[in-house]
């Protein structure tokens, strides 16, 4: 059997950890951030677990689901700062500082996106909205609590699915700027 390559390995790897009828936006070799990571030759880990609908936090859902510390599990957040819509990722465990974000950008203002927006925007259902193959570019800010952590997870683009990548890694592929915007 001829040994795959590792473009092979993690389409492979995407592909089997869809969860059974996920439907919507499914594409060969994953989803647009798993695809996005293997066209970019970047070194990730596909986590799936069973989505829970009734439990109150996609990010505290996906940390217990996976028994990682909430510290290292980064939610991704969508906000309108002075009429453009901007990436924040910040850890599970805290909340997005508006005022830190606006800043870390050079902004003035910003608010939470309105979610039908952060959507059509994105391409990404909320919960599942991630960082990576977005399909508008978005200025995006990554809480500068991520360089602690050798690896953090982030939505890999749908409710029960987690990418594990180191955070250089995840600031390099969509342009972030490392900034403290996230609250304990």
């Amino acid at each position: 059997m001829a040994k795959k390559s590792k473009k092979q390995q993690h389409e492979s790897e995407a592909r089997e950890a869809q969860p059974k009828g996920a439907g919507g936006g499914r594409r060969v070799g994953g989803t647009p951030a798993t695809v996005a990571l293997t066209a970019a030759g970047t070194d990730y880990t596909v986590h799936a677990y069973d989505h829970d609908p009734s439990h109150p936090s996609y990010g505290e859902e996906a940390a217990e689901a996976m028994g990682v510390s909430p510290e290292r599990v980064f939610k991704t957040l969508v906000a309108d700062v002075d009429g453009s819509l901007t990436v924040a990722v910040v850890p599970v465990s805290g909340t997005l500082d508006l005022k830190a974000l606006a800043a870390a950008v050079g902004g003035k203002r910003a608010a939470m996106a309105d979610p039908a927006l952060a959507e059509r925007t994105t391409g990404y259902v909320r919960g599942g909205i991630s960082p990576l193959g977005q399909r508008k570019k978005l200025p995006t800010v990554l809480d500068d609590s991520a360089a602690a952590h050798p690896t953090i997870c982030v939505s890999a683009g749908r409710r029960g699915l987690e990418v594990e990548l180191s955070p250089n890694d995840l600031a390099q592929l969509t342009h972030a700027v490392l900034a403290p915007i996230g609250r304990d």
